[in-house]
């Protein structure tokens, strides 16, 4: 087979076309070699991806943050077990606060929901509350400071009850120790005989020490005899110092949680 060949005026090899064939072979590879660059390799690709990366991401957030706020509520209701309340946890949220809320006390809270640090919750998360432990919900007013004298026990039991609840009571006046118990009540605040951690203590006047103006605490452990250690300031010539003094849970002693 005879094969026929262009040949140029110098005698160089051309196509059929009258280009040199070198010229042609040699742009067939850079421009696959280009496809390639752009396909496998090169910055390029690589910024695209990223930009897929941050937009997939911002879809996920706009997920979260809008529709998908139906479907976290939807699993927070079916994630606790039968008969338990599923309570969404919200910024600013402690679990004291969330405890006292449903009148239980923290630890029980805690070691219900396997809370290794009970200091650390986050927005979002479902804490599973037994319907043991709730009681109805109310409209009790909150306070929005500490307006008590610093260095009463008043001023503690506020102060305290803020630390572990972020809750001030709301009665500033006619508001001595011993009328706190029926100012909670005015308030729709829980009034028990049975002490919560948590929960202040409220003395009536003569009762384990106090004086005439009676004496509020607030409880920090139930003591496995019953009685109650509560932190307490202006208390056994103790001044503005918060010393913890065990009491006795009896006549003349209530218990105040919001």
């Amino acid at each position: 087979m005879h094969i026929h060949r262009n040949i140029g005026e110098h005698g160089e090899l051309l196509g059929q076309n009258g280009r040199f064939e070198g010229e042609i072979l040699f742009m067939h590879k850079q421009q696959s070699f280009n496809f390639q660059r752009a396909i496998l390799g090169g910055k390029r690709s690589k910024v695209v991806i990223g930009q897929v990366c941050v937009v997939l991401g911002l879809a996920a957030l706009f997920f979260v943050g809008g529709m998908g706020s139906s479907v976290v509520k939807a699993f927070a209701q079916s994630s606790c077990s039968d008969g338990a309340h599923a309570y969404v946890v919200v910024d600013g949220d402690t679990l004291a606060g969330i405890a006292a809320h449903y009148h239980v006390d923290w630890q029980t809270v805690a070691s219900a929901n396997h809370l290794d640090d009970p200091n650390l919750i986050l927005p979002g998360q479902t804490i599973c509350i037994s319907s043991t432990g709730v009681s109805v919900s109310h409209a009790g007013a909150i306070g929005h400071a500490n307006l008590f004298p610093a260095g009463q026990c008043t001023w503690w039991a506020d102060q305290r009850y803020h630390e572990l609840t972020g809750v001030y009571v709301p009665w500033t006046t006619n508001a001595d120790a011993w009328e706190w118990t029926a100012r909670a009540r005015e308030f729709h605040w829980h009034v028990s005989s049975k002490p919560t951690v948590g929960a202040i203590m409220d003395l009536q006047p003569w009762v384990q020490g106090a004086y005439e103006y009676g004496h509020v605490a607030v409880v920090e452990k139930i003591l496995s005899n019953g009685h109650v250690l509560a932190s307490n300031m202006n208390w056994g010539g103790n001044g503005s110092h918060v010393v913890d003094v065990e009491f006795t849970p009896a006549s003349g002693v209530t218990f105040i949680t919001y």
